[in-house]
């Protein structure tokens, strides 16, 4: 494909203003990939990490920002035999999908669930590969356990929020304000945390402890998380919006036999990201066709308006995810 297309780029590393609009040339299907005709495209923090200089793209990756997309498959790569032209998608992107076509390995496509539309569908593949493989996969959530999720009204929190539940584990959250405690116990927690009123580390060890924390906040929050587990509980860092150092006593992680763990989703192999949307589509998906979980929607920006869109994400006051609106959806 010569053709061009219209995109989003990071003209230099800043704050929301530094995206503009550009024409790029349409990207080619490799070996295992597709080729996706952007619908829509999900709004994450990485993306803005990205945008700021702070979150390099892998060597091989499109330098556009845009982490997930859902769209139709255009063009198939050498070896793709699993989808077909004209199937509708969401996927897990290595990066471009600020743009209105996009090139990603075929195993990082999911199907549309049934009964979704693309709107929604492309909010999935960012969060649901992130909570799964951090939950489940390394946390190791079994029911009847006490799970804490912080920043419960986020993209990663409502949708760590309904997993959670929905496999039977007793779910802990905090949120900042009435409205975003409202919307996670909307979504199925059984207590929610206002962490400007209440100190979650002592709600959790009056109630037996946390056995499996997962944390985006880092900093102050890395000692208080370890006062909250359980005894053997696990605390799974995926982010660190205060900063990844801080002092630490170790002696409380060998006595109570804690496992402090983590990961980030991007520079994994393909070959891991493959094996996640395979148990997504086994475990998850069915739940999403029957209507059990649901991606929570905060707003949608038309792509011109990415800007805007990152700086509504950065202020904070969202509940759930952001999407631009990049292309049609059929």
């Amino acid at each position: 494909m010569d053709k061009a297309m219209t995109a989003v780029e990071i003209t230099q590393p800043g704050g929301p203003e530094v995206l503009q609009i550009t024409q790029r040339p349409m990207p080619e299907a490799g070996p295992g990939e597709v080729v996706i005709r952007v619908a829509w495209a999900g709004v994450n923090r990485p993306d803005a990490l990205q945008r700021a200089g702070l979150y390099a793209p892998p060597p091989s990756a499109s330098d556009l920002p845009g982490l997930e997309a859902s769209g139709e498959i255009v063009a198939l790569g050498e070896g793709v035999g699993d989808w077909a032209l004209g199937d509708q998608v969401c996927a897990l992107l290595p990066g471009g999908g600020y743009a209105e076509y996009v090139a990603t390995p075929a195993a990082h496509c999911l199907p549309v669930p049934e009964g979704m539309g693309m709107r929604e569908a492309a909010c999935l593949p960012e969060t649901f590969f992130t909570v799964w493989s951090n939950v489940f996969m390394r946390g190791g959530l079994q029911a009847g356990e006490r799970f804490l999720v912080h920043g419960g009204s986020s993209g990663i929190g409502t949708t760590a929020i309904q997993l959670a539940k929905a496999f039977g584990a007793r779910v802990f959250a905090t949120a900042g304000s009435e409205a975003k405690c409202a919307a996670c116990r909307d979504l199925g927690a059984d207590r929610v945390i206002n962490y400007r009123d209440e100190d979650f580390s002592e709600i959790l060890r009056a109630e037996g402890g946390a056995n499996l924390i997962l944390d985006m906040v880092g900093g102050d929050y890395l000692p208080r998380n370890v006062r909250a587990l359980a005894d053997e509980g696990r605390l799974v860092q995926i982010a660190f919006l205060k900063g990844p150092k801080v002092e630490l006593n170790f002696a409380q992680v060998m006595m109570r036999r804690l496992t402090i763990t983590g990961s980030t989703l991007r520079p994994q192999s393909d070959l891991a990201k493959a094996r996640i949307a395979e148990a997504l589509r086994r475990e998850v998906w069915p739940l999403l066709a029957a209507g059990r979980i649901a991606p929570v929607m905060d707003s949608d920006y038309p792509l011109a308006e990415a800007s805007q869109a990152h700086a509504h994400m950065e202020a904070g006051d969202h509940i759930g995810k952001i999407v631009l609106k990049v292309g049609p959806e059929a």
